[in-house]
């Protein structure tokens, strides 16, 4: 179907090994995508302290709640135009709970979409617009391929 690349790179900047083989390096790195588009990432500062983090980068955590929310709105755009409505704008606070397993292991295991929809002339009752995340879910990419509990909250009227 389809291939999706992402260059990862990272290198020491401390001059000792010592150092290094003391957790005391820097995690901040590069992803490069195959438009050219490079951002700074690094480890988050929950999980790695300042300063082998860096908070003004993209941590994988940040990068995984902003790609689930990605996936969720363009397919909802995709199914609401299907269903004969138009979307003006669509912003979402999307947020992640990293938990431990029953191994004690770390994971995202929630993202909660909290978004807010601005549909044109005809509007959508709220049973369609449920329908509409509904199928959305079922069919973005990103929430068929995690194992991530993924939540729509909506205020009340939006």
């Amino acid at each position: 179907m389809s291939e999706h690349k992402a260059v990862i790179h990272w290198a020491q900047s401390s001059q000792s090994p010592d150092e290094f083989l003391k957790g005391r390096y820097s995690r901040e790195h590069t992803w490069t995508f195959d438009g050219g588009l490079a951002i700074a990432a690094s480890a988050s500062p929950a999980v790695v302290p300042k300063p082998y983090s860096n908070a003004a980068n993209v941590d994988p955590e940040e990068a995984f709640v902003a790609s689930v929310s990605s996936c969720h709105m363009l397919t909802f755009l995709h199914v609401a135009s299907r269903g004969g409505f138009e979307v003006v704008s669509y912003d979402d606070e999307a947020v992640g709970l990293t938990t431990k397993d029953e191994r004690g292991i770390p994971w995202v295991s929630s993202v909660v979409l909290h978004p807010r929809i601005v549909h044109g002339p005809k509007q959508p009752t709220r049973e369609e617009e449920d329908r509409f995340h509904h199928a959305a879910h079922d069919q973005c990419f990103i929430a068929n391929s995690v194992k991530t509990d993924v939540r729509v909250e909506r205020n009340a009227r939006d």
